[in-house]
């Protein structure tokens, strides 16, 4: 056996990284990590450095959606570590892999309230799957091995590593810990069994599949599966690359605004398969399509995480098992003869495209459906898009068809201001394909300042950012349950395209419909990050309705 070198801890963070296979990261620096700052100066991975710690992390979050690996992200202490909780609430709603790590003051000046000094553990016990403060060097390579573990097995999700100044410098002759593989849970052979059984007797199936530690060879078993078997199948809340939009067996997504008859479809099937999915708040449109705790359906629920099974639907079958692995399962079953719901399954897809293909007309001289709905048919079937909160997400999650796995980065949990980071990342990794933020007023300027980052390493993204001069989701809460009465919803808003070109980038603003799909070419031929400036009417304040529309019936409801 070699002799042991001794390193500073500095040094052995960023050799664990390599060790683990980490090929970037995202940062704001601070002086509380300088140690790692100056050992990852001669390290073979890409660190983009980022404008806000918040972005960063969301940087690192995406980056977890599209491997099944941990995103790396490092912060300073203090605010550095606040502003990256943004990240880190993402990443433990969406079941996403990633690890943040944090400076923290000198062990000697714990307990003091020092400069910029928080109890991690406090702070973000309640968030992170396991949070951990490093107190001696020689423990690095045990401590991140088993952060990269806790963030990828069973239900994905973050973990802190608090990193004291002078833990970083102190030197240790450790060995690297090896290479992490998760755990794979796989079905019991006597669950499948029961499954197949449940299957056989059912007449209204419907499939919904969500949630994480998906891959390319799970997403084709699942489809071929869908097939022989002739299911409807629909995907959860922004999960939708999770199954082909464009698949004869699709029947939407059970999302924010679903199809009715979508919902109608949840409601009275007789066994739903939820295959990675919670069916938290927002797929289960406020836990009302399935009763709690005994839904009416027949529920087999497949995830990873033995905590989540019965949490708040107690299934008839529950399976323990990645989407990965359950889906292998899956290959030797196969029905007798046509399955007596293909015909109903053909009516699920007809459902899903009458609600999906053609948008409505709404007020202004911008249709955005249109504008979606065109896209759908021109972009390339593996283009990345990206999104955070907002309304303005409802005319891509409708009218969008999302063909490939790992082209949806959105999250569950309703954060806005994500898109831009997201999209920056999904462009660094995947530097052929064509990657697309799109963000509304409000939500781009939580994380707008990432463009800079686009164009400091450039990352030619494409951000759409549609301006309605509002908080639209509030307004229309607002419209509907104090009709009239607008507070603190209005906004003021920057020429984004001169925004754009003020960073370096490529700006331009549309007005009209017709002024769109031109505005994406030259944005696309510029080679350059691009923010195309979308003015759309605040009277269409979702794809299905008018402002008008909602604070009249509100009223009418009130007696006015």
């Amino acid at each position: 056996m070699s002799e042991l070198v001794s390193r500073t801890g500095g040094q052995l963070i960023v050799d664990q990284l390599r060790a683990q296979g980490t090929e970037r990261i995202s940062c704001v620096p601070g002086e509380s990590y300088l140690a790692v700052l100056d050992a990852l100066h001669d390290a073979s991975i890409d660190v983009l450095v980022c404008r806000n710690e918040g972005g960063a992390a969301m940087m690192a979050e995406a980056y977890g959606k599209l491997t099944g690996r941990p995103g790396l992200c490092m912060v300073t202490r203090g605010p550095g570590a606040t502003n990256a909780s943004h990240g880190l609430h993402i990443a433990a709603q969406d079941s996403t892999p990633l690890i943040l790590f944090v400076g923290q003051v000198e062990r000697g000046m714990r307990e003091r309230e020092a400069f910029q000094e928080l109890d991690y553990k406090a702070v973000f016990g309640s968030i992170a799957k396991w949070v951990v403060e490093i107190d001696s060097a020689a423990r690095i390579p045990e401590l991140v091995a088993r952060a990269f573990r806790v963030a990828m097995q069973g239900r994905p999700g973050p973990v802190v590593i608090s990193l004291p100044e002078d833990v970083l410098v102190e030197m240790a002759s450790v060995p690297d810990a090896p290479y992490v593989v998760p755990a794979e849970a796989y079905p019991h052979p006597d669950a499948m069994a029961q499954f197949a059984s449940l299957l056989e007797g059912a007449e209204r199936p419907l499939v919904i599949l969500g949630g994480t530690r998906w891959t390319d060879e799970a997403y084709a078993q699942m489809v071929a599966f869908s097939e022989r078997y002739a299911l409807p199948v629909a995907t959860s809340f922004r999960r939708g690359d999770r199954f082909p939009a464009d698949h004869p067996n699709y029947a939407g997504d059970v999302g924010i605004g679903a199809n009715p008859k979508l919902a109608a479809r949840v409601k009275n099937a007789d066994l739903l398969l939820l295959v990675g999915a919670r069916m938290s708040e927002m797929p289960s449109a406020s836990y009302t399509l399935l009763e709690i705790p005994n839904p009416r359906q027949k529920v087999v629920h497949v995830h990873p995480g033995s905590e989540e099974l019965g949490r708040v639907y107690q299934p008839a079958l529950a399976i323990e098992a990645t989407p990965a692995s359950f889906a292998a399962a899956l290959a030797p079953l196969s029905p007798g003869q046509t399955p007596r719901w293909a015909e109903d399954t053909k009516v699920a897809h007809a459902d899903y495209l009458a609600y999906t293909e053609e948008p409505g007309v709404l007020p202004g001289v911008f249709q955005y459906g249109a504008v979606m709905r065109d896209l759908r048919q021109s972009l390339p079937a593996d283009t990345i898009v990206c999104n955070g909160a907002g309304n303005y997400a409802g005319w891509l999650h409708r009218y969008y068809r999302l063909r490939r796995p790992h082209t949806q980065l959105a999250p569950t949990s309703g954060s806005m201001g994500y898109g831009v980071p997201a999209a920056v990342m999904a462009k660094r990794q995947h530097p052929d394909r064509t990657v697309i933020a799109f963000a509304g007023d409000g939500c781009f300027l939580m994380n707008g300042q990432e463009f800079a980052t686009a164009v400091q390493y450039d990352i030619p993204i494409i951000v759409v950012v549609i301006d309605n001069g509002m908080y639209g989701t509030i307004r229309m809460h607002q419209e509907r349950e104090y009709p009239g009465r607008i507070s603190a919803t209005r906004l003021k808003n920057p020429n984004f395209a001169d925004y754009a070109r003020a960073f370096g980038g490529h700006g331009e603003t549309v007005v009209r419909t017709e002024e769109f799909a031109p505005a994406m070419e030259r944005a696309l031929a510029s080679g350059l990050p691009s923010i195309l400036h979308c003015k759309l009417d605040p009277e269409a304040i979702n794809p299905a309705t008018t402002l008008t529309a909602i604070r009249e019936a509100a009223l009418a409801r009130q007696g006015h």
